[in-house]
């Protein structure tokens, strides 16, 4: 069943923080899909990007008419470019980019340094970190190229890392090619940030703890880390896609038109625990 959208008045920004944006969201379960269904709740037009074309599909549908999708493997610089052009096709601009789509490594080899293979380190950055240049590079081509909105922001872009990048635990997420790319993209953002604020461009990126999501079905079945997380996590031992995706809309939007070069967490606690 397709979301209403909940049309936001001039007090409410909340409610209009995404007011008439087109937003690009790559991946389409999770926390891409928690964020695609509140962005269009606050008046956003929404572009689904992923590897899997059924589930593209089926998130779009959600979406109703403020939704669009096409199908691309983002480790590809021309299927990348050509979702970025079919997005532009179908809403002329691009107001914000959340970049969501990743993986875990675990499946291919990743894990602490001495053990990690090289089809492991290789599979886990370019699924994390490529795939967010790629898109980066495509989508920004296309924001430098717009007009301002009213606010006198060209766009936004925020890209997802991880508590792991600067918060490690060695136990049971000693997975260090994920942490690699999170790292990475966290210096990315910070040096895109940067370069783009003159041209009225923000990027930022967002870092969670544990969220419930497919991607962590192994560490959400194990009684062992779950009874660890009640106290890593103490606010929540498995947050929500929706916990995230909250703060997701508000950094792409005109609330957040001030904040760019941020790394926020939403951690349940993680950091200081």
């Amino acid at each position: 069943m397709a979301v209403s959208v909940r049309k936001g008045g001039s007090g409410d920004a909340v409610a209009g923080n995404l007011e008439d944006k087109v937003c690009l969201i790559t991946g389409s379960t999770g926390i891409a899909e928690a964020t695609a269904l509140q962005a269009v709740e606050q008046g956003a037009r929404v572009f689904v990007v992923s590897r899997t074309q059924e589930n593209c599909r089926g998130l779009a549908d959600k979406l109703g008419e403020s939704g669009g999708y096409r199908a691309a493997d983002l480790t590809k610089g021309e299927e990348v470019a050509a979702a970025v052009a079919a997005c532009v096709e179908q809403w002329g601009r691009i107001d914000g980019l959340f970049n969501v789509a990743g993986i875990s490594g675990r499946k291919f080899g990743d894990g602490p340094l001495h053990e990690c293979t090289e089809e492991g380190w290789d599979m886990t950055l370019d699924a994390n970190l490529k795939s967010m240049f790629l898109m980066c590079r495509a989508v920004l081509g296309q924001m430098m190229e717009q007009e301002e909105n009213a606010k006198g922001i060209r766009g936004a872009i925020l890209n997802m890392a991880s508590v792991l990048a600067f918060s490690p635990e060695r136990n049971f997420f000693a997975a260090h090619a994920y942490a690699a790319s999170k790292g990475a993209i966290v210096s990315m953002s910070k040096a895109a940030a940067a370069y783009y604020a003159p041209h009225k461009i923000r990027v930022n990126a967002i870092a969670p703890a544990l969220v419930e999501t497919p991607m962590s079905k192994r560490a959400g079945e194990n009684t062992e880390i779950v009874a660890f997380m009640r106290k890593k996590q103490p606010l929540a031992a498995m947050m929500t896609a929706e916990d995230v995706a909250g703060m997701a809309v508000f950094l792409l939007g005109d609330a957040a038109r001030a904040i760019t070069g941020d790394v926020v967490s939403v951690d349940a606690g993680w950091c200081v625990s």
